[in-house]
């Protein structure tokens, strides 16, 4: 089975749903897929959360996320909110998510 994770970096909702929907249409078929929130993308949980979007939701619904960097939290400000959001922080590498632990597991890493 091919397996990828995204880490999302950019703090912009119209460019995170493209995670969104690659992510979810890999995951219907067949793919095993995750997101890891880096940089300014960890401002975008609350976001979203606070709106109705489908695709957001869906993936949510799939525990397609994987996990929320801890410090990019506490330096956007929103440490607080993720880590009481239900997705787990990860801080493995400095503070951050490490991308060895994917790599070592047989995933692609797709930045954006």
């Amino acid at each position: 089975m091919k397996k990828i994770v995204f880490f999302a970096f950019k703090g912009e909702v119209m460019c995170f749903m493209h995670i969104l929907l690659n992510a979810v249409d890999m995951h219907e078929k067949g793919m095993d897929v995750k997101i890891v929130m880096e940089g300014e993308a960890v401002k975008l949980i609350q976001e979203l959360d606070e709106t109705n979007l489908p695709i957001y939701k869906k993936a949510r619904d799939l525990q397609l996320f994987d996990s929320i960097c801890k410090a990019c939290s506490a330096k956007m400000g929103v440490l607080e909110y993720n880590e009481n959001c239900g997705i787990p922080m990860n801080n493995e590498l400095q503070g951050h998510p490490a991308m060895f632990p994917f790599i070592e597991k047989g995933y692609e890493i797709i930045m954006l």
